[in-house]
Parts: structure tokens; sequence; C-alpha cells
């Protein structure tokens, strides 16, 4: 009986044992941290080869650059009320981050915004917020200077045509900067400006810098989505200057350089706050000091003292010794807007409704 109570004692204690072993095998798997769910809003195609392919290139990088995202794309958004429904279905589909591209989205985020406490609203170009939505853009306005100095080296004719959008504060400061680069490598230039009424219409843009080429411009740049006005240049053997993304691709023989976008960074920064909990509220005004905005390479028709020029003005604006918008400055009829010394502040700018002297066109009021 003792050796047959001993070999029980065994069998149940190998048992137990064998049984340990087992559930020691048995790990947990780690948790998968759930993908932060962020969403696009886009006035025109993402593939427009201008301002909207400049925002769907940084949510391109966001994707590469940041683990566990997941984004969705929302292209050719009218501005208004289909806006304002499109904005609440992202955000009530999960979206943690929405980023509405355009500025007449600027009301219609804010009213989501205002439904949605959970989700961080960030809108390009626009001035008002929220605890829950912030506002973005950057100062394109020091690339355009630098463009603007690149045509005034370039051209033959003294005319230079600008296709514009609409009327609004931030399409008049580009005007002005690229006019007043202009003028500071070439005092007897002037800047003709066609508005469009359009952010994208391929025809009509493209026909509005062939009005230009008519009236005398032998180099055409833009405020619009679409490569058309670079396409017109090309047709008509002139020269260009590009916006948004690098156009030298659609008009190789014709497009000097382009003010450019570099939205990735950013957008990694604002998603990765929202992912740590550091999310604030911010108005984000970076400029070519931040990398947010720049020049693309020159195209090979442009000369060499033209580049050493504007290489010098845009280590100075980096190095903020080169302020743009600083007096005197006078309007288009010569009357004395910024004194002598004076920088005009972000408040000014962000309110721009008077052209420099030397630009060609009106601003409907």
């Amino acid at each position: 009986m003792k050796k047959w109570a001993k070999g029980l004692a065994f069998v149940l204690l190998a048992s137990s044992l064998l049984m340990a072993g087992c559930g020691a095998k048995k790990e947990e798997k780690p948790k998968v941290a759930e993908k932060t769910k962020v969403a696009f809003v886009l006035v025109s195609p993402a593939k427009d080869g201008g301002w909207s392919e400049s925002h769907e290139n940084g949510r391109i990088y966001l994707e590469k650059n940041l683990p566990n995202v997941e984004t969705t794309v929302v292209a050719s958004v009218p501005e208004g009320a289909d806006s304002e429904r499109v904005i609440s279905q992202l955000a009530s589909q999960g979206n943690k981050v929405i980023f509405t591209t355009s500025f007449g989205y600027m009301d219609p985020t804010l009213n989501v915004a205002k439904k949605f406490p959970d989700v961080v609203f960030m809108h390009a170009s626009g001035f008002k917020s929220e605890k829950n939505m912030g506002n973005y853009f950057g100062r394109i306005y020091e690339a355009r200077y630098l463009t603007g100095m690149v045509a005034g080296k370039e051209t033959q004719s003294n005319v230079i045509g600008y296709v514009a959008a609409f009327p609004i504060p931030e399409v008049v400061r580009g005007i002005n900067a690229f006019t007043l680069g202009v003028k500071a490598v070439n005092p007897n230039a002037k800047v003709k400006v066609i508005w469009t009424n359009t952010w994208y219409d391929p025809a009509k843009e493209k026909q509005a810098a062939l009005s230009l080429i008519d009236a005398g411009a032998d180099i055409i740049t833009q405020h619009q989505n679409t490569t058309g006005p670079q396409q017109a240049a090309q047709e008509r053997g002139k020269f260009g200057i590009g916006y948004n993304l690098d156009m030298s691709a659609v008009a190789p023989k014709a497009v000097l350089t382009s003010a450019i976008w570099n939205w990735g960074p950013f957008y990694k920064k604002v998603v990765e706050g929202v992912q740590n909990g550091t999310w604030k509220m911010e108005n984000y005004w970076g400029g070519m000091k931040d990398g947010v905005v720049d020049i693309a390479p020159y195209g090979p028709m442009v000369k060499e003292d033209t580049r050493k020029i504007v290489d010098a003005a845009k280590q100075g604006i980096k190095d903020g010794k080169l302020m743009i918008f600083k007096g005197p400055l006078k309007d288009q009829e010569g009357n004395l807007k910024i004194a002598d010394g004076q920088v005009m502040a972000d408040k000014e700018l962000l309110s721009f409704d008077w052209f420099v002297e030397g630009v060609e066109g009106n601003i409907a009021k």
C-alpha cells in the first residue's frame, strides 16, 4: 500500500507540473495599438498637379513616416454646404484628426468642430479657431518674393502676367510679394493681373494666361490649382513660374522655378501630438526657415547671376535679415502705405486688400 501511495503521489505531482508547464506556454499576445484615423478634404482632384496634390503628398508622407495611422482622402469637394456634410461624415466615421484644405471650408469646419469636441480639426489658410480646431498656413509669400526676383531678372518685355484665383488677402499678399521681388531687381517691370474666380478650372486658367501673353507678358505666374497657365506659356514659347509643386515636369521648356509647399512634416507633427496627448490649438504660420515653403530647383534656362542673387536673398529671408513687407511701400496709385523702416505686422498681412506699386489690376471690393 505504501508503494502504491507513493506511486500515486508521483503521478499527481508529475501531472500538476505538466499542466503548469502547459499553462506557462500560453503567452498573451501583445496588444496592437489602435490606428489613428486621419482624414483630408480637398477642393480639387488629389492629383491636380497643384494645391491639392501638395496636400496629397503630405498625406502620403504622413502614412510612410508615422506608424499606426490610417488615412482617408475625399477630393473635389465644393466649398460651402457640401463640404460641411463631408466633414461631418468623416467625423462620425471615427476620424480623430481632420484636415480641411481650402479657404472656403473655414466656416463649415468650425460648425462641425463644435458638434464633435473629441475630434481635432485643422483648417488650411483660414483664421477662425475653436478649442478643438486650429488653422495652419505657410509664409508662401517668402517664396513668391524669390520667384518674383527670378521673373524680374529673366523678363525681356518687362511685362509679367499673373493668373489669380480670388481677390482674398492670401492671393493679394502673394501678388504683392511677387511684385516686390520683381521690382527689387527690375524697377521697370510691371505685373498684370487677371482674376479667374476659380481654384480649379484648367481651360479657363489656361485661357487667362494666353490673354496675358497677348497683352505682352513673356513670363506667366499663377495662384491656381492647375498647370494650365504653365502649359500656355510653353505652347507660346514663353517662360513661367509655377506654384504649389515643381511644375517643370509639365512644362520643362517654360518653368523657371516654382513656389512650393512641403506639408508632410507638419502633418506628422500634428498627428503625433494627438496620439500622445500633447496637441494644443494653434494658428500655425511657418516659413522658409521651417521648411514648409520653398522654391523648386531652377530650370536650365535661368542665368547664373540670377541664381546667385536669388540664393543670397533666400538666405537673408531664413536669417531674418530680409523683411519682404518693410517700408517704404506705396500702393499702385503711388500713395505711401507703409512708412520707411516700418514692417507690416501679421495682422496687416492677413487682411491685405491693396496692391503695391507695380501691379496692374483691380481688387473687387
